[in-house]
């Protein structure tokens, strides 16, 4: 079975720092586009971050652009999201996703 797994939510003061990863197992067709997804109390889910298959091409929502880094590890089945300059509205479950495969979220909370 496939499976996705988060890890290196937290809590942490405004302006602080958290290093999610995500690992990817089970999967037979190769590396894919993977990606970030939150969802705040009482938000609907929105779109974080995406990483490409090989790691070289990234994208960004607006709202996270220059606080927030998504790479690939070497085995390319690991996703890291570096969160830097946090603020209270980062508060959210964090979800990382794989073509229509979700994990079970990580809580990263500022405050």
């Amino acid at each position: 079975d496939v499976q996705l797994v988060e890890s290196g939510g937290g809590s942490v003061q405004p302006g602080g720092s958290l290093r999610l990863s995500c690992a990817a197992s089970g999967y037979s067709n190769g590396m894919s586009c993977m990606g970030w997804f939150r969802q705040a109390p009482g938000k609907e889910r929105e779109w974080v971050s995406a990483i490409n298959s090989g790691g070289g091409t990234t994208y960004y929502a607006d709202s996270v652009k220059g606080r927030l880094t998504i790479s690939r590890g070497n085995a390319k089945n690991t996703v890291y999201l570096q969160m830097n300059s946090l603020k209270p509205e980062d508060t959210a479950v964090y979800y990382c996703v794989r073509d229509s495969d979700w994990g079970q979220g990580t809580q990263v909370t500022v405050s």
